[in-house]
């Protein structure tokens, strides 16, 4: 399975994700029904999509092992999958989502890109700037792997250096989703017509890449 490969996973019921989820030792994982061989070491993102969940949710992981099906013995194919570090609060997310415990989660009306871009933040009032990478991105928000969660609706000014470009894009941001591990989803703040259309050149740059 190549890194780009993003296998689908989708979840009706409560029962189906408590029933996949795995642990190796202090790392949290995830068994992944799938037919697409993959090797170990392998970097997968994982679609998890369900009739709870108003966005499909991007996991990312490493194959631990991929194993064929077995229908005699119905064993299914598919790969046990170790999230990455932060990426285990997602799990607990879709699964307060899909038990419904997070009735307040809206629909994001951009799908958004599984990337991984070094950029760095400051809050606002703050001269310091933060290193961070950006591990989702749309033209509408992105989510930010912070050392630290941030303040919920806090300002912030994202810099990122779009692929291709001389100088790097300043982004206006305010946090809206704050998740376990240090995640902190952010959604874009556009002050004017040309803040769109620049957000939309570096969604399209980083597709491109």
């Amino acid at each position: 399975m190549a890194p780009d490969d993003h296998p689908g996973l989708r979840v009706r019921t409560l029962r189906d994700w408590t029933e996949l989820q795995q642990d190796e030792g202090e790392r949290a994982a995830m068994f992944v029904p799938t037919t697409t061989p993959c090797a170990e070491g392998d970097e997968v993102v994982i679609e998890v999509s369900s009739p709870a969940l108003p966005n499909k949710v991007l996991i990312r992981g490493e194959v631990r092992w991929w194993r064929a099906a077995r229908p005699r013995n119905r064993v299914r194919a598919g790969a046990l999958v170790v999230l990455a570090d932060g990426e285990a609060g997602k799990r607990v997310f879709v699964r307060e989502v899909v038990a419904g415990e997070r009735a307040e989660v809206r629909r994001r009306r951009q799908s958004r890109l599984p990337v991984s871009l070094p950029a760095r933040y400051r809050t606002a009032g703050e001269p310091a700037w933060h290193p961070v990478a950006i591990t989702e991105l749309s033209a509408g928000g992105a989510l930010l792997a912070t050392s630290s969660a941030l303040e919920l609706d806090a300002e912030l000014t994202i810099e990122v250096m779009p692929p291709g470009a001389a100088v790097p894009l300043a982004i206006a941001a305010r946090s809206s989703y704050v998740g376990a591990g240090g995640s902190t989803g952010v959604r874009f703040v556009s002050r004017d017509g040309d803040g769109a259309r620049r957000l939309r050149e570096l969604v399209r740059r980083v597709r491109a890449a």
